[in-house]
């Protein structure tokens, strides 16, 4: 049976940005990348629909370690080609297997290993591998199906339904009536891809959604390359400055909300009348209680001022032959329907984890620091930010499983488990996340299946980069929450 130092599950952004780390800062170290699908890119690489692109800038999206060189809101090829470079300059193409789907995870305490079990999807063989940690990159949310919730008459519409997760390759929308319903980040990047060829385009949505927007590009940037500053340089200051700017925007949200409602939504009405950004683009919540999406030039709202898609702010009664009934009985027309209505979440894949025989019930565990999980051993699950990019905490926790796993062969130990002290386990758990602090849908459908936090800033995921940036690197290795053997 082979045997790997680590293995890393998935290669999508989380993935090839951890392996970047472990083949720079610890070479010693063997290490496999099983991932599901037959290429990288994750997200980037399953997404096929109209349009899809990033929805906060690349120059903290993309990893600290490579400039970005693009406008800062980019397009899947684009970061698919970004992806691609790190992998080809960093030799990490050798170390990944595709069409490799990881199905169970054994720990033992005996042997202080894991074995993985996966399947071969080209062979449909069963492979069985050794690991001694386990470095989980697969994602948050379940990559074949998205969440499509059911409406009576569903089985009456004559015409298409699709979900962007699910896009079929020669779906032609082209001069035919389509409906987009949701609110989020999908919709405003499908809309306006897609509006200038369908003969109408109506986005159908419950409630509204907060949104950015400004043009595609950074001045900062732009200013930089005329001086002819080196990239690497470029890429390290505007990084910095967008990070301090988001900071900045995050407190100023949280002190005074409406201030920073009235400024979204000015940003609307430079395209839209007040009366329709009243009514269909004037959330009920406070701003970055859900994520909010950057609006590249304004395009969507372009859209919709030039005509070339609408929106109708309402609840559907039913669907029916020919589309959709509103509950306030608008009838809207469609051939197609896009159900841009969110995703279902996965912990940690939907793999099956056993330690010791007995099988992992996540939502039975504490996270520590939302990358650890109580009596689960050598194991970190790369889990980032909804308010700040991705792959702000890929680097983070690369740094911090370099440092633990240098830090296990200096002990001279095989295994680490986070463990709860006498009072810490006689506290109240809670949800994952604080529905007062961040409740999209897709998370509260799932904080059934998460892991629980109580009340200490290191038994929760704070969700905050901008304490973490410094905390997780001075983080204690020899404190008693790290049990080692």
């Amino acid at each position: 049976m082979e045997y790997f130092d680590v293995l890393i599950v998935g290669a999508g952004i989380a993935g090839v940005g951890s392996s970047y780390h472990l083949r720079t800062q610890a070479p010693d170290k063997s290490f496999l990348v099983l991932e599901g699908y037959e290429s990288f890119g994750g997200t980037w690489w399953s997404h096929r629909y109209p349009g899809i692109r990033s929805d906060s800038d690349l120059h903290t999206f993309g990893y600290r370690f490579k400039p970005w060189t693009g406008v800062p809101i980019a397009t899947a090829e684009e970061i698919l080609n970004y992806m691609g470079e790190v992998i080809e300059e960093n030799d990490i193409a050798p170390h990944i297997r595709y069409n490799h789907w990881v199905e169970e995870a054994h720990w033992s305490s005996q042997t202080k290993r894991w074995t993985i079990t996966a399947t071969n999807k080209e062979t449909g063989e069963t492979v069985t591998i050794e690991a001694g940690f386990l470095w989980m990159c697969q994602g948050y949310y379940d990559h074949e199906t998205g969440y499509t919730p059911h409406w009576d008459g569903m089985e009456n519409f004559e015409g298409t339904i699709v979900h962007p997760k699910t896009w079929p390759e020669d779906l032609d929308y082209h001069d035919k009536d389509v409906v987009v319903i949701g609110s989020g980040a999908t919709t405003a990047t499908l809309v306006p891809a897609m509006a200038e060829d369908c003969k109408s385009c109506t986005v159908l949505q419950r409630s509204p959604t907060y949104f950015r927007t400004g043009k595609n590009k950074i001045d900062t940037a732009e200013r930089l390359r005329k001086l002819e500053i080196p990239e690497e340089w470029i890429h390290e200051i505007v990084r910095r400055e967008m990070l301090y700017m988001g900071y900045i925007g995050l407190e100023r949200a949280r002190k005074d909300p409406e201030l920073v409602k009235e400024e979204m939504l000015d940003g609307v009405r430079e395209y839209l009348s007040d009366d329709v950004v009243k009514e269909h683009f004037t959330p009920r919540y406070r701003p970055w209680q859900q994520r909010v999406a950057f609006v590249p030039d304004a395009d969507l709202f372009k859209a919709i001022s030039d005509g070339a898609a609408d929106v109708v702010t309402d609840e559907i009664d039913c669907f029916t032959t020919d589309g959709i009934r509103t509950k306030s009985g608008k009838e809207l027309k469609a051939d197609i329907i896009v159900t841009a209505t969110g995703f279902n979440m996965k912990v940690l894949g939907g793999i099956d984890f056993f330690v010791d025989n007995e099988k992992v019930d996540f939502a039975k565990t504490v996270t520590y620091r939302g990358m650890m999980f109580t009596g689960v051993p050598n194991m970190i699950w790369v889990f980032g930010y909804f308010r700040a990019a991705w792959t702000l905490r890929v680097d983070l926790l690369g740094d911090f499983v370099i440092r633990l796993l240098k830090h296990m062969d200096e002990k001279g130990v095989s295994a680490v488990t986070p463990v709860l002290n006498v009072e810490e386990e006689q506290m109240e758990r809670f949800d994952w996340i604080d529905p007062e602090n961040f409740n999209p849908n897709y998370l509260r459908r799932a904080m059934d299946i998460m892991p629980k936090r109580i009340d200490k800033p290191e038994w929760q995921h704070t969700q905050n980069y901008w304490l973490e940036k410094d905390e997780i690197p001075d983080i204690d290795l020899d404190d008693p929450v790290f049990v080692y053997q």
